[in-house]
């Protein structure tokens, strides 16, 4: 029964930290546009990629 005194206060103060780390993140709009960091990879406009056999080239 002694153990409940020590973790049901550990889980109450640990569910009110990841609370409040989400607040936080709401309020600086972390969570505003869920699809423009998955689609910013197909929108890059890269004219000439990167190829790996330029290093061979080198030597």
């Amino acid at each position: 029964m002694s153990s409940f005194g020590l973790t049901i206060p550990a889980t109450l103060l640990l569910a009110a930290v990841l609370l409040l780390l989400v607040l936080r993140a709401v309020r600086r709009g972390e969570f505003d546009d869920w699809e423009g960091p998955a689609a910013r990879h197909y929108l890059d406009a890269d004219d000439c990629p990167e190829r790996d056999d330029e290093r061979s080239h080198d030597g």
